[in-house]
């Protein structure tokens, strides 16, 4: 029986189940790997080749491969077991350290003497791809290594719910290991979703969710894919050969079509804007992982997989679906309310506008009772940058600052004002005394503040110059004070 959105849940049953998430326990076994991205500026070209010069401005590392479906597991608010291999090296060390870190994550990380960590680095100049270097080793763990590996891994899916093969094809999972992961996941009576690679899903064999995309399932059938209907008879194939009890076929930006023995389900693409596909697979195999640990029926929970899908190829770089992402899908701010954000949503789109040239400007305050020298405040502040996001005071942290009796606003009323103003462009919360934090977050190009603050008063001056960003001063309009506007209030 095929179907499609028409019988879609209603906004607040797939908000409930995004709740649910946190409940969630998830065990990954696969191929971990350190992704390094190394942003800069192409101004010139070597004299010594016909090749760019980059002039580096940052560096970033985080988890890749197997690593990036725990990344996306902690985003959604999961918990996750990760059980992987690493070499004796730097990678594997700066790996291990990152995966560490992380909250709710309980990591195995093997080290085997010898192995290269798989490293990928991508350069990238204005927005560009410039190159990208690989370094890595495609070999099978010995035998020692993949007995102890296998022991780690089913004491951790008896403590869990739900077990994803995150497969790169770098020696983890070879045949014999995703075999008797298989086996010990049925025996314990838990659900295991495989992400795939190569052609031979024999290794596969039995597990109970398959998530291949439409290039891997061409392969792996050796059958024509390019229609919904060619799909579901590829997707059928594999059902029958191998005993698996779904597949999930992610379709880039066509959706993906989630088929069963029963039942097709296909599920148009979400994105709004495709920006950057790397790392979508992972969220979509994590999501999908945490719905069904956290007992979504599988329908709602491969079109929360697919959102979540879309969500990310709207981001920048190697980017997550966090559960405000998907709620705000679900169910999207109209107006100005859309330009409020969480500060992870705010950092994100800051690094979008860097990618296109775009200077980002941030300014903080309290904003109760908005009057007309906040307005020229902030129209001085949008003069000096290309998009500004103004952070605020949240309720709880304007009373330790001002006392008991403020804000005469509350905090959702203040951000919508402000909201409304054409100067900004994106507002979010911050609950500290000070929006230290937000800033390293954001890492704004120009930060400003009123002329009533000097350069060294100026909380995270400092900051913001070491990554080459400046501070400013804004005049201030006299006359206008929310403190006095109350007081004559009051009187």
């Amino acid at each position: 029986m095929a179907n499609d959105s028409s019988a879609a849940p209603s906004c607040a049953d797939l908000g409930a189940y995004v709740k649910k998430l946190a409940r969630a326990s998830v065990l990954v076994v696969g191929d971990a790997m350190l992704d390094r991205y190394t942003y800069g500026e192409v101004t010139r070209v070597s004299p010594e080749a016909p090749v760019p010069i980059l002039t580096v401005t940052r560096e970033v590392a985080m988890p890749g491969g197997a690593g990036n479906v725990v990344r996306n597991l902690i985003a959604l608010d999961a918990s996750a077991a990760f059980v992987s291999v690493v070499g004796d090296d730097q990678a594997g060390s700066d790996l291990t350290g990152l995966i560490g870190g992380q909250e709710r994550v309980e990591p195995w990380l093997l080290v085997q003497n010898g192995r290269t960590t798989t490293m990928k680095t991508r350069y990238i100049a204005q927005g560009q791809h410039l190159i990208r270097a690989d370094r890595e080793e495609r070999i099978a763990l010995p035998e020692k290594l993949c007995e102890r590996l296998l022991k780690i891994a089913l004491d951790a899916m008896a403590a869990t719910t739900v077990t994803v093969l995150s497969d790169y094809n770098k020696g983890v999972l070879s045949a014999p290991v995703c075999a008797a992961l298989i086996e010990g996941a049925q025996k314990l009576g838990r659900k295991i979703i495989v992400d795939p690679k190569g052609r031979d899903y024999a290794r596969y064999k039995g597990a109970d969710i398959l998530t291949p995309n439409r290039k891997e399932l061409a392969e792996a059938t050796n059958m024509p894919v390019e229609s919904e209907a060619q799909i579901v008879t590829a997707a059928k194939a594999l059902l029958a050969w191998y005993g698996f009890g779904a597949v999930l076929v992610t379709r880039s930006e066509d959706g993906m079509s989630l088929i069963t023995a029963e039942e097709v389900h296909h599920f148009p693409g979400e994105a709004r804007e495709v920006y950057d596909v790397s790392g979508a697979g992972d969220t979509v195999v994590a999501a999908l992982a945490a719905c069904i640990a956290a007992e979504v029926p599988l329908v709602e929970a491969a079109r929360l997989a697919n959102i979540a899908g879309g969500i990310v190829v709207a981001k920048v770089g190697t980017a997550v679906a966090r559960p405000a992402d998907l709620l705000a899908h679900i169910a999207p701010a109209t107006g100005a309310l859309q330009k409020i954000v969480t500060p992870s949503a705010a950092a994100e789109m800051a690094e979008r506008w860097r990618l296109r040239g775009y200077k980002v400007g941030f300014t903080n305050g309290c904003f109760d009772l908005l009057h007309p020298g906040h307005v020229h405040l902030l129209e001085q502040c949008r003069a000096m940058c290309d998009r500004l996001i103004v952070g605020i005071n949240a309720d709880a942290s304007v009373q330790r600052l001002k006392g008991p009796t403020r804000p005469a606003q509350g905090e959702a009323a203040r951000a919508a004002v402000l909201a409304s103003l054409a100067s900004v462009d994106l507002v979010c919360l911050f609950e500290e005394d000070t929006p230290i934090e937000l800033i390293k977050l954001i890492k704004p190009d120009v930060l400003i503040k009123g002329a009533d603050y000097t350069r060294e008063t100026v909380v995270g001056a400092d900051l913001v110059e070491s990554w080459g960003g400046s501070v400013a001063l804004a005049q201030l309009l006299p006359g206008h004070s929310t403190t006095a506007t109350l007081a004559r209030l009051r009187g």
